[in-house]
């Protein structure tokens, strides 16, 4: 048999590497995951931010906020019919949709200065599919019993008994679907008119058609896909290492003080072996969402929920060792830790962190400081942050609730009168962005002699005219303009049309155009 050459071989070693991938599925079963109750700061927090964001979801479109007896008094309302997003003492009108897309920026940068200070804190906090798995895991412990009863469970035979606790599960987590798709579509029309119309099958086809679709959602993402979501669908997690640096807060198993783990760490002591905190009880895993193993290392999969460092400290507490073994931390917290606890690198020794006779580290205090966070790329995102902000809020403070748009008849651009007088035509737009009825006076200021007149109002022609305008209503009118023969002159004239709210004070000009004949030649 023929020797191969070192390049024949490693030929082949890459044909069975690439063969052996091509094998290898594109997609992994999911495997279930039965997160375990825990207790703890980061819990409690969690239980604390789900009631506050689904307060607000659920509740908000039942608030009132009184405008007047002109427009709605839902708090928050997006009314698609008449083109206006209502909130509290704000209204928006569809040209006015920048300030949307501000919120939209302030968003994103938002998320860039949390993420990049404190981790996915978005992703274990206040991101929705988080908010509702944790609520749909609630139920499930409520009627199936905690991670062991419910690994029981679901591996042992269909009985009566199982099949009343998972009818009565899926029940809940269907109703909860239900009520997530019926909150939606009350901030688009009024809440309690709606409720009714949906109870007594009055609703609009698309009210129910919206209902359903969020419903199936919720019941799939929630209930039945959870952390597939978060891992397959979503692309933040992609995106946010990008956000991350050196120091960054993120969750951090401290393997430098965890290692190596012992489940008999005393017998280990007593060989004389040196041995770390992790007693390698699996707690961090069992309770984590997402069915990962902290102690591997950063993984796109982590939320950064934190419930792994409630887990590992109670462990640490019936121990009587220092809590920390898993914490939030920095890159640099890590290898500045790593360093004095191996003895290596260019760190000072710290007193806080030694060994105790048994080998174990005595502390795990992190090496933090708050100007890590106070660092200049944190300072450009809120400073952008913020500047997006005032820049809203002066926009807002300044706009004008009254605007005028003028359009020039095109044909004929003018007419010559009986007694000489040219005439131009105009339509005129008045919009009365306020839930009040309002006198607009409408004048020309510039083009000597010119009068006005207008259809539909009974008014003497004049420099000046006062027009009705319902609340929140656009009016247009048509507005004739005319100027004497003898004042008239050849070509174009420009002139303004000014309209004002002489309660308010609010005043808006257009610069329009007067046609009229040139000379004959």
């Amino acid at each position: 048999m023929p020797m191969l050459n070192a390049e024949e071989i490693e030929r082949i070693d890459a044909q069975a590497v690439n063969s052996a991938a091509l094998r290898q599925p594109l997609y992994a079963a999911r495997k279930k995951i039965f997160p375990k109750r825990v207790s703890g700061g980061f819990r409690r927090f969690k239980w604390i931010v789900m009631a506050v964001t689904l307060g607000i979801y659920y509740l908000t479109p039942w608030l009132r906020w009184d405008r007047g007896p002109y427009a709605p008094d839902q708090a928050v309302l997006v009314d698609l019919a008449n083109r206006r997003f209502y909130f509290f003492f704000i209204e928006i009108w569809p040209q006015e949709f920048f300030f949307v897309a501000g919120l939209l920026v302030m968003a994103g940068i938002g998320l860039f200065l949390v993420t990049s200070s404190v981790g996915r804190a978005w992703c274990g906090y206040t991101c929705p599919q988080t908010v509702w798995v944790d609520l749909f895991l609630a139920v499930e412990r409520f009627f199936e019993g905690d991670r062991n009863a419910r690994i029981k469970l679901d591996a042992g035979p269909w009985t009566t008994d199982k099949v009343a606790k998972r009818t009565a599960k899926h029940a809940v987590w269907l109703l909860i679907a239900v009520a997530t798709g019926g909150a939606w579509i009350f901030y688009f029309a009024d809440a309690p008119t709606l409720l009714v119309d949906l109870f007594t099958g009055d609703a609009a086809p698309v009210a129910y058609a919206t209902v359903g679709v969020l419903t199936a959602t919720t019941y799939v993402f929630g209930g039945l896909m959870r952390e597939q979501v978060c891992t397959y669908m979503c692309p933040w997690p992609r995106i946010q290492a990008a956000m991350l640096d050196e120091n960054s807060l993120t969750v951090t198993y401290n393997d430098w003080r965890g290692e190596p783990r012992s489940r008999h760490a005393k017998k280990a002591m007593a060989e004389g072996k040196i041995v770390g905190d992790c007693v390698d009880c699996n707690a961090c895993v069992a309770v984590c969402p997402m069915g990962i193993d902290i102690r591997d290392g950063q993984q796109l999969e982590c939320i950064t929920c934190a419930l792994c460092i409630d887990a590992c400290d109670a462990v640490m507490d019936k121990l009587g060792r220092e809590r920390s073994l898993i914490s939030y931390a920095t890159l640099s917290d890590y290898n500045y830790n790593m360093a004095i606890a191996t003895g290596g690198g260019d760190y000072h020794i710290d007193p806080r962190l030694v060994r105790t006779p048994d080998g174990r580290i005595a502390s795990g205090l992190a090496h933090f400081h708050l100007a890590k966070i106070f660092r200049p790329r944190m300072l450009i995102y809120f400073g952008a942050w913020a500047l997006a902000g005032l820049i809203m809020v002066y926009a807002l403070l300044s706009r004008d609730r009254l605007e005028v748009n003028v359009l020039h008849d095109r044909n004929p651009q003018f007419v010559t009168l009986a007694d000489g007088a040219i005439r131009n035509g105009y339509t005129v737009k008045l919009l009365n962005m306020i839930p009040e009825p309002r006198v607009i006076f409408v004048s020309i200021e510039g083009l000597p002699g010119a009068l006005m007149s207008a259809i539909g109002i009974e008014q003497p022609e004049g420099r000046s005219l006062a027009v009705p305008v319902e609340p929140d209503r656009l009016r247009e009118l048509r507005i004739f303009v005319r100027q004497p023969s003898g004042l008239s002159t050849s070509g174009t004239q420009d002139f303004r049309f000014v309209v004002q709210d002489k309660a308010s004070f609010e005043t808006d000009v257009y610069s329009a155009t007067f046609n009229a004949p040139e000379p004959a030649r």
